[in-house]
């Protein structure tokens, strides 16, 4: 964070309003400027001296738009004549008035997102990072989401996204606002390869907000809710989710425009690939048309039908179903198990003499009551033979140490 050092014994905000009215003024000639420039003086002492603040800030960023075309002014000048004016802000008599500053401010800087992004990104950081208000706070991060993104310079605020958790604890946001910042935070890191299944996360959270509401705000969701299970589908490296557990996700299984979004979800997580190329025959342009290929989604249902034949064929695969069911051939069978095991997806052992698939565990497509029942008997029976294996040890410690006093008896 850039600090204001004073150099001189004038206020350093009338030294910004100074030199900003005589560039913007320059111009006009020296008797116009020198009688505007001492008006603007005049006027911006009047200010400080009856701690009108807001209308401080407001007569400092007029001259803005000059200050940051003008090649003259170099980019560290730039930045100590923002910090001059992003420190006003502290001297803000309530939090209201330094909302209603920091809005005056984020206005002015992001205005033309393209011109010197980085720069209008660090003095928003700056002015962030001088507020007391929280709400000011969230505020200002939303817009420089948004400058970061327009200005696309989205890699200086990606480092940040990952702060959000403790962001949200010191916001405490509202659900709405909560609902704003997830998916401008999703959107900012949906560019960025190295982001792409955080993105992912903050959409499903986006999503995770909508619960409860009436028809007409869960609407709002329709949108992400269908660019959401699109992204799932396309991604190569994701086989598990819990969308359809989401009401705003469920809504589209009837609606009008995405309901066939909605199935081919259903398709990815909870069938195989038989049913995708059945899909796919009769819905080919619609698949198109949101940028799938169809390579790419047989070969991901591929290892979504191996991972779901393992959770089903009581963890013994023979070769001919995985070859029938991935419609391979039968020298491919290996490579998908070993596609599968390298993406951790299963854990197996192939007995090549037999032609088996000997599966240990396993990865679920989706999470839900059925595969809770299941966890639950398995650790039923876990906390069974933990207690049989115990009741054992106990049980022949009793005998030994019977044997021993018997042949302590026997000594004597």
């Amino acid at each position: 964070m850039t600090t204001v050092v004073p150099t001189s014994e004038e206020d350093p905000a009338l030294s910004v309003v100074r030199f900003t009215s005589e560039l913007s003024w320059s111009d006009a000639g020296p008797e116009v400027a020198e009688q505007q420039v001492s008006r603007l003086c005049v006027e911006a002492q009047e200010c400080m001296v009856m701690n009108r603040w807001l209308d401080l800030t407001s007569l400092m960023l007029t001259s803005a738009d000059i200050v940051f075309s003008n090649s003259k002014v170099s980019e560290k000048d730039l930045e100590c004549i923002f910090t001059v004016i992003c420190n006003l802000v502290t001297k803000s008599k309530s939090p209201d008035e330094e909302l209603e500053m920091a809005k005056l401010i984020c206005a002015k800087i992001i205005q033309q997102p393209s011109d010197k992004p980085v720069l209008r990104l660090k003095i928003l950081f700056n002015l962030y990072n001088l507020l007391d208000n929280v709400y000011c706070r969230f505020y200002v991060y939303m817009k420089a989401l948004n400058l970061a993104m327009s200005g696309k310079v989205t890699e200086h605020i990606i480092p940040s996204c990952k702060k959000i958790d403790s962001f949200l604890k010191e916001w405490n946001l509202e659900v709405r606002d909560q609902r704003e910042l997830f998916l401008s935070v999703a959107n900012a890191l949906k560019d960025s390869k190295s982001s792409a299944k955080d993105s992912f996360k903050f959409l499903t959270r986006y999503l995770a907000t909508f619960s409860g509401e009436d028809a007409y705000i869960m609407g709002e969701a329709k949108d992400e809710a269908a660019r959401t299970i699109i992204e799932f589908v396309k991604a190569p490296d994701m086989f598990q989710c819990d969308l359809l557990d989401m009401p705003a996700v469920a809504q589209l299984e009837k609606d009008a425009k995405y309901a066939l979004v909605y199935q081919l979800l259903k398709i990815f997580l909870t069938q195989r690939l038989d049913a995708y190329l059945e899909f796919q025959a009769v819905n080919s342009a619609l698949l198109k048309s949101y940028g799938l290929v169809h390579e790419d989604c047989i070969a991901k249902m591929r290892m979504i039908s191996l991972v779901d034949l393992a959770s089903h064929e009581s963890g013994r695969i023979p070769y001919t179903l995985i070859k029938d069911t991935l419609r391979i051939n039968d020298d491919e069978v290996e490579l998908w198990v070993v596609k599968a095991l390298t993406s951790k997806l299963i854990a197996c052992k192939m007995d090549q003499m037999n032609q088996v698939v000997l599966v240990s565990s396993c990865t679920e497509r989706v999470f839900g009551r059925q595969q809770w029942q299941v966890l639950r008997t398995k650790l039923g029976t876990w906390r069974d033979n933990i207690a049989n294996v115990i009741n054992t040890i106990q049980a022949n410690k009793i005998t030994e140490d019977s044997s021993q006093a018997v042949q302590g008896l026997m000594i004597r």
